[in-house]
């Protein structure tokens, strides 16, 4: 028997489109036919078939009832652009529309980019445009790199802005004698593209050096020296090989220049030794450059004072005063000399304890004119050398006479015990254990009672010959007192801290102490509140 069926038609097809690179698009493919017969919709590209699973990263297949196979590309590439076809098959029938697809973007890297002549400072280049990618060239950007720059750099041109119709540019404000290679990146107006390969690498001509030297100082050094310094000038600012300094100097307020020639590259300072050379004389200093073009010009004129001598003479009238078990103070009048034979730049105090050799003596350096230091972290009754003597930058000069001086004994170790308080309208009233120094300690010459309020960080000090004080403190605030004893060995041993409740209502009274562990409350309302510190037993 025969039967009959309805032929299968496309109704919306495929059709040539114009997309940008990054876009994505749907190319429709819908079809009537026969519901009594199965269909498959394919799809190929420049003649293959589409592989849904492998390009699924580009590809979809989209529409979602059997009459339609519609193409979803997604974040088309320049790769993507040519011939797409739908191809409709039933058990009866096949049928296929096609389209073509351009896919514009940024422009493939131009070619053949060549180095046509080259100056000291110039570059004449040439290329081949590369592909357009469907949007035309509009500019050209050249760029360069060099063994000193970092990665590529663009580089300024003739002419300065290079049309999509231009095939050639120079390259100006190039650097003599380095070594360049050159690139060329097109644009059109949807973006940059890739640069071309390098062109081949060319070194610029050589010319005159036109960088002098920067900072040009100097000084120091030993007797009857001159020592000159600069820094040295980059590899690539050298401008051609052969490259070295010209040092010339003149004593201050003369006419003719001695010169000499450095002949290093690299060089960073010369020392001229001349046993005539006066100490600490001023002299009026500049560094050229020259390579194998000649002679480029000098840095700017500055003055450097040759070496001086050490001073030659001692400090006199040095005194120590034993300050505390771990400080002595040291004073000494300046040298008589005539300014001329060693400046003095300050003075150094060398101060060793009897059973320690003298080399290695604690050294402290005071700067300018200052005649009295302050020594150390000492040893408490300990006897100690000190001598001092004169310095500048060319050394030491000799030594004063040696002074003794023994350290104070070292101040009790024992802190304050048995310490007790009563409060009593505003005032508090503390008492605590006198505190014995040992036979190699300094003697108590009082307390210092440090208080704060818990909340504030500046502490407040009284200072007393009894073992008790009277504090005048608002009740309205914790306390934190801590208790010390001072001798003329310095402070001794803290009690702990001790902590002194605020008390709400001001008529009444508290006490308490260190030793006790006790908290009752009576009916007249005297609180007793215990402390725990640190006791002398």
């Amino acid at each position: 028997s025969l039967l009959f069926v309805d032929p299968t038609r496309v109704m919306v097809s495929p059709f040539s489109m114009d997309v940008t690179v990054g876009e994505s698009i749907v190319l429709p493919c819908q079809v009537s036919h026969d519901h009594s017969l199965d269909i498959m919709f394919t799809w190929s590209f420049n003649g293959h078939l589409i592989d849904f699973e492998k390009d699924g990263d580009h590809f979809e297949r989209v529409g979602g009832q059997d009459s339609a196979g519609d193409l979803m590309i997604r974040s088309i590439q320049l790769k993507h652009a040519g011939k797409y076809v739908c191809m409709v098959q039933t058990s009866v029938d096949k049928l296929s529309a096609a389209a073509d697809l351009i896919v514009r973007g940024p422009p493939g890297p131009p070619e053949a980019v060549t180095i046509d002549e080259i100056t000291d400072t110039t570059a004449q280049l040439s290329w081949r445009p590369g592909a357009d990618n469907h949007s035309p060239i509009t500019m050209y950007v050249v760029q360069a790199r060099t063994p000193f720059s970092v990665g590529w750099q663009a580089v300024s041109t003739v002419p300065e802005i290079i049309d999509g119709r231009t095939f050639t540019a120079t390259v100006v404000g190039l650097n003599p004698w380095v070594e360049y290679e050159f690139r060329v990146v097109a644009a059109n107006l949807i973006g940059i593209g890739e640069p071309s390969r390098p062109s081949e690498k060319r070194r610029t001509e050589e010319a005159l050096p036109e960088v002098t030297p920067a900072n040009v100082s100097g000084g120091g050094g030993s007797k009857s020296e001159l020592v000159i310094t600069w820094e040295t000038v980059p590899e690539e600012l050298q401008n051609g090989g052969g490259f070295g300094y010209v040092v010339a100097f003149r004593p201050f307020g003369t006419v003719s220049w001695m010169q000499t020639v450095v002949a290093s590259p690299d060089a960073a300072r010369y020392v001229f030794r001349n046993e005539t050379l006066p100490p600490f004389s001023p002299y009026e200093v500049k560094v050229g450059v020259y390579n194998n073009k000649g002679e480029g010009s000098f840095s700017p004129v500055t003055v450097v004072y040759s070496a001086e001598e050490e001073p030659t003479r001692a400090p006199t009238t040095v005194l120590a005063r034993s300050l505390s078990a771990s400080d002595v103070e040291v004073s000494w009048a300046p040298p008589w000399e005539n300014q001329h034979k060693g400046r003095i730049q300050g003075y150094e105090v060398r101060c060793w304890r009897h059973d320690e050799k003298e080399e290695n003596a604690k050294r402290i350096r005071t700067v300018g004119n200052q005649t009295s230091t302050k020594v150390s972290n000492l040893r408490g009754n300990a006897l100690y050398h000190l001598a001092v003597r004169a310095y500048n930058t060319a050394g030491t000069g000799p030594s004063s006479a040696v002074v003794n001086v023994t350290t104070k004994k070292p101040p009790p170790s024992q802190p304050p015990g048995n310490i007790i308080w009563n409060s009593s309208d505003s005032k508090i009233i503390l008492n605590w254990d006198q505190v014995k120094a040992l036979d190699n300690e300094s003697e108590v010459r009082g307390y210092k009672v440090l208080y704060r309020w818990n909340r504030q960080s500046s502490t407040s000090i009284i200072e007393t010959n009894k073992t008790s004080v009277e504090l005048s403190l608002p009740f309205d605030e914790d306390y934190i007192i801590e208790i010390k004893p001072f001798s003329d060995g310095g402070d001794g041993s803290s009690s702990e801290q001790i902590r002194i409740p605020k008390i709400s209502n001001a008529y009444a009274r508290g006490s308490g102490s260190s030793t006790s562990n006790a908290c009752t409350l009576s009916a007249i309302s005297t609180i007793m509140i215990s402390l725990t510190a640190r006791s002398s037993l």
